[in-house]
């Protein structure tokens, strides 16, 4: 199944599930067109030969390839397509919009049913397998930070390494850590993987994306103490979700929690 794309390798770590929405769904569209139209003219030297039960099966496969490889939209309109023309070139009489037989009035009104149906359970299956892809990298990605944080000679690599994390994790043109610094009013990604801005208001990263033009605070905290703060670039546009950005701030806070056992010196909250 290949109904989303993911970058990098998941062995290590797999990038944010980002999938590459117009030339896919522009695919999967045609696809939903064309092959059922395709595949219902193949089958007209066998129409007389097979029975027509048998045949809106042949077409149920094309829907359940198409929206294998699509998205729900694509599936729905295959499954209409595949009625459509299982109608107009297996059914008598041929070749029309009309269908004379009860039979086989039936079986396109459960060829459309059943091609529906499979299509939203393709996109369920698609989802979950995204979902169990995704949070095994996010557990990777903690695991990973918690090992070196165990390991690591100074404070420092795990404040690099959460960095470079953050950039892949989250989409990002860019990351800095500022130590010990919480000057100006920036919006802020919090505990809870929700936005604030800088005028206290929450942003819905999910609809808008990040807030334009604007750098994120993530602050860095151990042992109830700030330590500084992973200052964000996000890519314009960019919509990361939610599970992402909680693992984010989990990352911080494991930054922060190297950086308290460190010694290193804390600063009071603005």
């Amino acid at each position: 199944m290949s109904g989303f794309t993911l970058p990098g390798a998941l062995g290590r770590y797999a990038r944010p599930v980002r999938i590459s929405r117009p030339t896919r769904d522009q695919l999967a569209l045609a696809m939903a067109v064309a092959g059922p139209l395709a595949v219902a003219a193949a089958l007209t030297p066998l129409r007389t030969h097979v029975a027509g039960t048998n045949l809106a099966l042949i077409l149920v496969v094309v829907v359940v390839a198409v929206s294998a490889n699509g998205h729900r939209g694509a599936g729905v309109l295959a499954a209409l397509s595949s009625a459509l023309w299982f109608d107009f070139f297996l059914t008598r009489p041929y070749e029309r919009f009309t269908i004379s037989s009860g039979d086989e009035i039936t079986t396109a009104l459960l060829l459309l049913a059943v091609g529906l149906a499979v299509s939203q359970l393709a996109a369920r299956a698609r989802r979950l397998k995204v979902v169990t892809v995704t949070e095994a990298d996010h557990l990777a990605r903690i695991h990973e930070t918690a090992r070196l944080a165990q390991k690591a000679a100074s404070a420092d690599a795990v404040v690099t390494h959460v960095r470079d994390q953050l950039i892949d994790l989250l989409a990002l043109d860019g990351c800095r850590f500022e130590y010990g610094t919480l000057l100006g009013h920036p919006p802020g990604l919090e505990e809870d993987g929700e936005v604030i801005t800088a005028r206290g208001a929450r942003w819905d990263v999910e609809r808008h994306g990040w807030p334009r033009g604007q750098e994120i605070e993530l602050r860095a905290v151990g042992k109830g103490h700030y330590y500084g703060r992973f200052m964000l670039r996000p890519r314009p546009g960019e919509v990361v979700p939610l599970q992402a950005r909680l693992v984010a701030v989990t990352l911080a806070g494991q930054a922060g929690a190297a950086l308290a056992e460190a010694g290193e010196g804390a600063v009071r909250e603005d």
